[in-house]
């Protein structure tokens, strides 16, 4: 595996922030599934250009203070603020406390992914990382797993105890790490990650609202094992029916295909 790729979910992605041009070319690319026994691999092109695509990662890429938002978001903001704690915390806080937060999270969302295992959650937190906690009088209900690369700060899992939903843990999460990042660090830019096919993003609709984040469009580019080439072309002509069928295997094939219709649509634009 070449360093700047890694394996996610069955298939390689980039390892390096959206804005940054993959360099390998399609016939690398394609050598790399082969090698790696991977359904395909996934990455962009002309991130955040002019035109209105299908596809797109959330982005906020001005400094802001509170007076730039809106008279309701700020007294949100305020309210989380005086509510809970949140300051950077090291890993081991995460690694110790984290796990029951993620899956009392987990249980709130309408999605076909599974739980991860406790050993799984704990190997996922290796790597560059940087962590936030956010703090209920002294308890740790929620926490933030941070990307810093390229100059830019992906916001990876955002994990927050749904029993405090009403006391604005979020704003005041979302404030405070966008002002570090983009007022105190001078990033280009903070990112809630791409479209989700897996489920709509109620995160996103909440950030581009309330805190200004917009749709960056780009150009989604997929190349399949041939296998997996032969399996989307066979049943993508079924992808409205196989949506109704409650299998975990077979919406995980709908997520494939839904990708495969991004694909194509991106071809008569």
């Amino acid at each position: 595996m070449k360093a700047n790729w890694r394996k996610y979910n069955g298939a390689i992605i980039p390892l390096q922030s959206p804005h940054i041009k993959v360099k390998e070319l399609r016939g690398e690319i394609q050598e790399l599934v082969q090698q790696n026994n991977v359904f395909f691999a996934r990455w962009i092109s002309d991130f955040d250009c002019k035109e209105q695509k299908n596809f797109w990662y959330c982005i906020h890429d001005t400094p802001m203070q509170m007076s730039d938002y809106s008279a309701n978001t700020r007294n949100q903001i305020k309210k989380g603020i005086n509510n809970f704690r949140i300051n950077i915390i090291d890993k081991s806080v995460v690694e110790t406390e984290g796990y029951d937060i993620y899956a009392s999270a987990f249980q709130s969302y309408n999605t076909l992914l599974q739980v991860k295992s406790k050993d799984l959650f704990i190997r996922e937190l290796e790597g560059e990382w940087e962590f936030w906690g956010v703090y209920f009088k002294g308890d740790l209900i929620g926490y933030s797993q941070n990307k810093i690369a390229d100059r830019c700060c992906d916001y990876s899992t955002i994990k927050i105890n749904p029993a405090y939903k009403k006391m604005y843990p979020n704003y005041a999460l979302f404030f405070v790490m966008n002002k570090y990042y983009l007022n105190d660090k001078n990033l280009k830019y903070v990112s809630d990650g791409a479209r989700s096919l897996v489920h709509q993003s109620n995160i996103q609709e909440f950030l581009i609202k309330k805190f200004k984040f917009r749709k960056a469009f780009c150009r989604l580019h997929v190349l399949y094992s041939p296998f997996t080439k032969r399996v989307v072309s066979l049943l993508y002509p079924l992808r409205a029916l196989l949506c109704s069928v409650n299998i975990t295997l077979f919406k995980k094939i709908v997520l494939v295909l839904k990708q495969e219709e991004i694909i194509r649509h991106q071809l008569n634009e």
